[in-house]
């Protein structure tokens, strides 16, 4: 129990000292060697110099575990590595990420007894017979070092490996002698300049778990296709399968779904054609499959529903069609499911309130998807990236949209992953890649995917007016509506989306003032209103004085800078205020219905009558008659009152004379 606690003290005080280096001017006291209990060191991603000697490791004789990586401190250490190590001991060696040569590596060829060696990202382009010391060696890193050729022999007599990378160098061949590994079960051998098919000498290996060979130049090979039929069944223990960006072609081998422990298959970016296999059963272990951008047709395969365990899918820019979710609605543990750049047709079934809980990110992007956006779209609660764009959808946006919690500042979905503790799946998310359009322009998300927030409904057919709830949504980054027929007016709530960076609403019949509260809008970048019916002033607030005219183009009615049309004071002309706008639409409407009104009362009255005396013959003729005698009474009447009249004048002027 003593030395446990002198242990946790020396590694304390060494991390200490680590950060006090820096202020003493960057060297390592050489008295460090009193720690004799000391087990862990970490040195790493430091800027290692020749002026300075730490020969005092020699004197620690308990050493077992050097782990010289420190990406959190990057101090600028000035060690001499050239060093004489007599730490017999030691067995977890870590010198990734400095800037050594081979020639430094020589104080190495003594340690034996290493089970852990990583030497990734230096700048070794060779190595020396003495690697052949290393008998026992389970962990071997040597990525990013510039490497070239065959793999070297040196390396035949570690048959203890396990885990060996060698990515991010020039290898172009698996040498004879690489069966020897027989308990390897993890090998990285992506960016490399492995061409033909997957190397014979891999395809016997049966206790590989893992293998990546992903963006090489691997092709087909006449005599054997482009890959292996019976790969599924040549490598049982199988579980992650990454053979990416490479120009493979042919159809997808069958025994690929029957592989018992299969969890990661990744075929993307090659030439791949034919129908997907249908014959994917569950393991319970699936977390991806990622078959896009490839020739696949055919339509998606109903046992991908099988897959509960299943986190990601990719099968984006293929020609896949069918309609959409016919076997995909299945998938309630789903994270990522692009569909993206394919033929999909029908319409966007309904679904459950349960049945995608967990789904962050739907890409049904550039299909042929018909119909209306179905409201249970707003019961995608932890929902991130919805984008719809490219269909023939139409129909209103629901007017529930802005129930959609993800996108949501508060929401959970939104926080980052703890780096502490990270899950398997927080861990994934930093592998997976999403394409997408923000800023007029096309980005391919990796690393930051989880962080981003956006909503595409854009190029369909939609109608109605963009509804007041979507202001809800203030951990959008980015909102796109533009190409649709969508009327009225921008809901005067915008202001509340804060993080609203890209605001596209484009090709569209919106008119209206642009709201006052857009200037809260601090982070929008890319503003596009263009081609619509916008009126009055243009804010002149905060970010609005960096947009340019095409922001605007199209919007006759629009005044201000940057538009060469300056405002007068003419509310009245084109409704300078939200309440004069409803007035004058008020008043528009009374008018109509007046003229309405004496329109049906002069037709009722007029056909009243006259159709009456059309139709009835009696009728017809009594009313003329009636009209006949009328018109008679009149004359004589009017005659009479005449004669009178005369005669009264007649007397009055003999009276007057």
């Amino acid at each position: 129990m003593g030395i446990r606690y002198q242990n946790v003290a020396a590694c304390v005080i060494l991390v200490l000292v680590m950060v006090m280096a820096e202020i003493v001017g960057g060297r390592i006291p050489s008295n460090l060697g009193n720690l004799t209990n000391l087990h862990f060191l970490d040195l790493s991603r430091n800027g290692f110099s020749r002026d300075s000697n730490i020969n005092w490791i020699s004197q620690l004789p308990l050493l077992e575990h050097l782990n010289m990586m420190a990406s959190f401190i990057y101090n600028e250490f000035q060690v001499n590595i050239n060093l004489t190590i007599s730490a017999p001991k030691l067995q977890f060696l870590s010198l990734a990420n400095n800037g050594l040569s081979v020639s430094n590596l020589d104080a190495l060829q003594n340690m034996t007894s290493l089970v852990h060696l990583d030497l990734g990202w230096n700048n070794l382009t060779s190595l020396r017979s003495w690697f052949g010391n290393f008998k026992k060696l389970e962990y071997l890193g040597l990525s990013g070092c510039g490497l070239h050729g065959p793999i070297p022999n040196a390396f035949q007599n570690a048959t203890f490996i396990e885990f060996l990378d060698l990515s991010g160098n020039k290898f172009d061949s698996l040498p004879s002698w690489f069966h020897k590994f027989e308990k390897l079960k993890h090998l990285i051998l992506s960016y490399n300049n492995f061409k033909g098919s997957i190397p014979v000498a891999l395809q016997n290996m049966t206790s590989i778990e893992s293998l990546d060979l992903s963006d090489n130049s691997l092709t087909s090979v006449p005599s054997c296709g482009s890959l292996p039929e019976h790969i599924g069944h040549i490598m049982p223990n199988l579980w992650s399968l990454i053979l990416g960006n490479n120009l493979i072609n042919g159809s997808i081998p069958k025994s690929l779904c029957q592989v018992d422990h299969l969890r990661i298959l990744d075929l993307s970016k090659n030439r791949l054609s034919g129908k997907i296999p249908n014959c994917w059963k569950d393991n319970k272990a699936w977390e991806e499959i990622n078959l896009s951008s490839n020739k696949l047709s055919g339509a998606v395969p109903s046992s991908f529903g099988n897959l509960s365990s299943l986190s990601w899918l990719h099968l984006n820019n293929n020609s896949l069609h069918g309609e959409f979710l016919a076997s995909v609605r299945n998938l309630s543990q789903l994270l990522i499911m692009d569909l993206g750049e394919n033929q999909l047709s029908g319409t966007i079934l309904s679904w459950s309130a349960n049945t995608f809980s967990s789904l962050q990110i739907l890409r049904l992007r550039q299909n042929r998807l018909s119909g209306s956006i179905p409201s249970q779209i707003c019961e995608l609660s932890s929902i991130k990236i919805l984008d719809l764009s490219r269909n023939n959808l139409n129909g209103p946006i629901p007017w529930c949209i802005g129930n959609l919690r993800g996108m949501n500042l508060e929401a959970p979905a939104l926080s980052p992953p703890s780096p502490v503790a990270e899950s398997p799946i927080a861990e994934g998310w930093k592998t997976e890649d999403v394409i997408e359009v923000m800023k007029g322009r096309e980005f391919d998300y990796t690393k930051i995917l989880i962080l981003v927030v956006m909503m595409d409904l854009s190029e369909n057919n939609l109608v109605g007016s963009i509804p007041k709830g979507i202001t809800l949504l203030n951990g959008l980054h980015s909102l796109n509506l533009s190409n649709n027929h969508l009327i009225g007016k921008i809901p005067n709530m915008i202001g509340n989306m804060r993080s609203l960076e890209s605001f596209d609403v484009s090709s569209n019949q919106l008119s209206g003032t642009i709201p006052s509260s857009m200037s809260a809008l601090t982070s929008l970048s890319h503003l596009n209103l263009s081609h619509n019916d916008f009126s009055g002033p243009i804010p002149t607030d905060n970010q609005f004085s960096t947009y340019d005219s095409s922001s605007y183009a199209g919007n006759p009615y629009l005044c201000g800078s940057p538009l060469p049309n300056k405002c007068g004071y003419l509310p009245e002309d084109h409704g300078s205020s939200e309440f004069e706008d409803e007035d004058s639409n008020l008043d528009k409407l009374e008018k109509w219905l007046f003229y309405f009104v004496i329109a049906i009362g002069f037709a009722t009255g007029f056909w009243g009558v006259i159709g009456t005396l059309w139709f009835k013959k009696t009728w017809r003729h009594a009313y003329f008659r009636w009209v006949e005698d009328l018109a008679d009474t009149i004359y004589v009447t009017t005659a009479i009152r005449m004669a009178k009249l005369k005669k009264w004048m007649m007397m009055r002027s003999r009276v007057v004379a």
